[in-house]
């Protein structure tokens, strides 16, 4: 499912057309826009692989929530 939605999103270089036509501003933004796009992907599949791991490795996850907990517990504000 994943790939068919990179399938339908068009990259960056369909989207700006041929080099030297438009503005600077515009083919900014559209290079922009498409790094957000592509950084929230990746945000939300490294969150979905987080989640899987701590289902998959149970005993890791509680190790891991144990030491951030004291980390914070030790961190002056």
């Amino acid at each position: 499912m994943r790939e068919q939605e990179e399938r339908d999103v068009p990259s960056s270089h369909e989207t700006s057309g041929p080099p030297g036509t438009g503005s600077v501003s515009a083919s900014g933004s559209e290079t922009e826009a498409e790094r957000r796009r592509r950084r929230a992907r990746f945000l939300r599949e490294l969150a979905e692989a987080r989640e899987l791991r701590d289902r998959v490795q149970p005993r890791r996850a509680k190790a891991a929530r144990l030491r951030h907990a004291m980390r914070m517990r030790t961190f002056r504000w």
